[in-house]
Parts: structure tokens; C-alpha cells; sequence
């Protein structure tokens, strides 16, 4: 028996923001009485506590996560580490964008199946991808959870490759005790505003703790330039803007409580939900221990038949979304992979359904979703 209920909404950004209302228009009032709307305080300020917050030296702020990405590999170029044609390895596994800032820059991506328990990059299938032109890997620390760093570390002291971390999923993950931002050469970040750490409009950033990347971005992100009309690199104009810096600076402050509620309601469901039908994510990492390293941007199950398991959620109350539809090698962007086989990647793609997972949700949303999984059938 259900109960009459309105729709669970899958991410209700209304309330997530409302919590922090008055302080959310405190900043923005600060930074419009400031007169100064680009490259000022706030972002420096942001830069600094974001910085700390992920054990990295610096950050620099930029205008949305995939601009992160792609100026990480700009910068290198620049550096002479990376060039045109060079490979990066990075998880076939992924949002498209991952990929995107590979090619963008004239490189190639070496698509890697995951593994099937944590859905991310396989490090056991990389050694057999690397060839003289691989130079990095890029991991993606997919739906929050960090993937594993130390075989991928130890992968790429041994064939001299950098490591580029897609964080866009995973604001203040840990693996073994340092945050995601620091596990790396370098990483980018997104502040959607339906991340975990969310902007009120499009923001992004990059840590890493080499002193001449960060510089070479900090000049790239402004039109190539240090000093004002004078320009080292033919650079773009991608920066946090004063506004969105003012505003992450409040919602960083509550990060960690929100991800502990994320972790709250990602047990819940992983104990409570026991369909067999429904495959849980953590099956085998069923105790806080376990599950307090994963941020949950997304608790995402899978299911051989997602349509049925959809439309029986949407009938009951229960939104939920398809984190993605379509692997990134069957993308008409790259129709030159349509050939490609990547099973484990395709048979993910076909299965996986995203439940509701987010800070405002109630106790008695979260048992409404796992009676409505638990309910259904064939």
C-alpha cells in the first residue's frame, strides 16, 4: 500500500538553495555594492578556501567544469609535457565531457572499460592500452565515488604519465584520507547547480599543487595574460565570476554536512532496498565505514529492464533520471567509434537508473523509495 503522495522530486534545487537563502543574497548584494564583478575578491577568496578544503596549493577559478578540463590539458601543451596526437587514457565509462576536453585540444582519448562494481576506470585494463604516445590518464571519480588511485598512481610513475582527475562528481571524496583535488597532478571541478558544491549558474575550477601549471592557467583563463594587454599564450576567457565565487563560498561552508546526509540516505537505501531485481551500487559495502568516502552525487542502481523499473517509480511518486542513456563511443560526436565494442561500458549504459539522492529529502521521502523498489515486479 502506497501512500497518496505528490512526486518525490529527483533534485529539489529550490530547497537546497532556499536553506541558505539570506546569506546567498547577502553575497550577491556584497559583491554588487562592491563594483568590482570579475577577478576580484570573492574569487580570490573562494580560490583559497577551496584550495584548502582539497589539500591542494592552488585553485584557480574558471567558468564551468569542462573549460577545467580542457585548460588542463591547454596548459600542459603550452608546458611542452603534452602535444597534438599524444594519447590520454580516460574511463569509456564517463559524461561525454570527459572526452570532449581530450579531443578539444588535439589529443586523442583512449576509451578504457570500468570496473563493474564501482563503475569507474578499471586500472587492471589500462597497462594494455598504453602505447609511446600515452601521456596521461585521465580518472573520473564517477558519481562520487573515488577511483582506485594508488594501481593508477603506481601506473603512471611507471610510464612517466600525468594523472587528471574529473572531480566534477565528487566534491570532498576521500580515498585513504586525502580529498579528490590532491590525488592527482591536477583536477577539474564543476559547479553546476546540481552538484554536490552548486552555483547559481555555470562555475568551475582547477587545483593541483605544481606551482608553473597553476601559472599557466591563470594566464590561459584570461585571455592568455598575466598583466592587462599583455599576452604570453593565445589564450580564451573562462573565469569564475564574482557573483557565483560569492556564492560558493557560502554554499562550501555546508558541504560536508550535505554530503553526511547524502551518506545518510545512500545507506538507508542500501539497506532497506532488497529487491534482487535491483542491483544496489554498495551491495558488498553495506557499513558507514565503507560508504563514508563516497559523496553521492548520484545512487545510481541497475536493472535489466529500466524502463518497466521507471515507469513503476513515476507511476508511485518517485522521479528518477538515466545517468547516461548513451555511452560516449555510440555519440554521433564520435561516429568513428560507432564500431567499437565496450561491452561492460554498453551494458551499464543500458541498465543504470539514478534514484533521488539529496540533502533536503525527508526520512519519509527516503522510505517512500525504497517501498516503491521494493514493490516492484516483473
Amino acid at each position: 500500500m502506497f501512500l497518496d503522495a505528490t512526486m518525490i522530486p529527483f533534485l529539489d534545487l529550490r530547497s537546497i538553495n532556499a536553506q541558505y537563502r539570506e546569506e546567498l543574497i547577502e553575497a550577491a548584494t556584497r559583491v554588487i555594492d562592491s563594483g568590482w564583478y570579475i577577478l576580484g575578491n570573492e574569487v580570490e577568496q573562494f580560490e583559497r578556501d577551496f584550495a584548502q578544503y582539497c589539500q591542494a596549493e592552488y585553485c584557480l577559478g574558471v567558468a564551468n567544469g569542462l573549460d577545467a578540463l580542457i585548460l588542463i590539458i591547454r596548459a600542459y601543451k603550452e608546458l611542452g609535457v603534452l602535444a597534438e596526437g599524444d594519447e590520454i587514457i580516460v574511463p569509456a565509462n564517463t559524461y561525454i565531457a570527459s572526452i570532449l576536453a581530450i579531443s578539444e585540444n588535439g589529443l586523442n582519448p583512449v576509451l578504457v572499460e570500468p570496473d563493474t562494481q564501482t563503475y569507474n576506470l578499471n586500472p587492471a585494463l589500462i597497462e594494455q592500452q598504453i602505447t609511446e604516445k600515452t601521456k596521461a590518464i585521465m580518472v573520473v571519480h564517477l558519481y562520487g565515488q573515488v577511483t582506485g588511485m594508488d594501481e593508477i598512481n603506481a601506473i603512471a610513475k611507471k610510464y612517466n604519465l600525468k594523472v587528471i582527475e574529473d572531480c566534477a562528481q565528487a566534491h570532498g571524496a576521500l580515498y585513504k584520507g586525502k580529498k579528490v583535488g590532491s590525488l592527482g597532478d591536477a583536477a577539474g571541478f564543476s559547479f553546476y547547480p546540481g552538484k554536490n558544491l552548486g552555483a547559481i549558474g555555470d562555475a568551475g575550477a582547477i587545483t593541483t599543487s605544481d606551482p608553473d601549471l597553476a601559472n599557466t592557467i591563470r594566464a590561459l583563463r584570461n585571455y592568455g595574460s598575466h598583466e592587462k594587454y599583455k599576452n604570453l599564450y593565445r589564450g580564451v576567457n573562462s573565469r569564475l565570476d564574482e557573483i557565483q565565487a560569492a556564492i560558493l563560498r557560502v554554499k562550501l561552508k555546508y558541504l560536508d554536512g550535505e554530503t553526511k546526509r547524502r551518506q545518510s540516505i545512500a545507506l538507508s537505501y542500501t539497506h532497506g532496498i532488497t529487491n534482487p531485481l535491483i542491483r544496489l551500487p554498495l551491495a558488498n559495502n553495506s557499513t558507514m565505514d565503507l560508504i563514508q568516502d563516497h559523496v553521492f552525487h548520484l545512487y545510481v542502481v541497475q536493472c535489466d529492464d529500466r524502463v518497466h523499473l521507471q515507469q513503476h517509480l513515476q507511476k508511485h511518486g518517485v522521479a528518477s533520471l538515466i545517468h547516461y542513456p548513451i555511452a560516449p563511443h555510440k555519440q554521433q560526436a564520435y561516429l568513428h567509434w560507432s564500431e567499437i565494442s565496450l561491452p561492460i561500458t554498453e551494458a551499464m549504459h543500458d541498465s543504470v537508473l539514478s534514484l533521488p539522492i539529496s540533502p533536503v529529502m525527508t526520512d519519509d521521502e527516503v522510505a517512500q523509495v525504497i517501498r516503491v523498489c521494493n514493490a516492484y515486479k516483473k
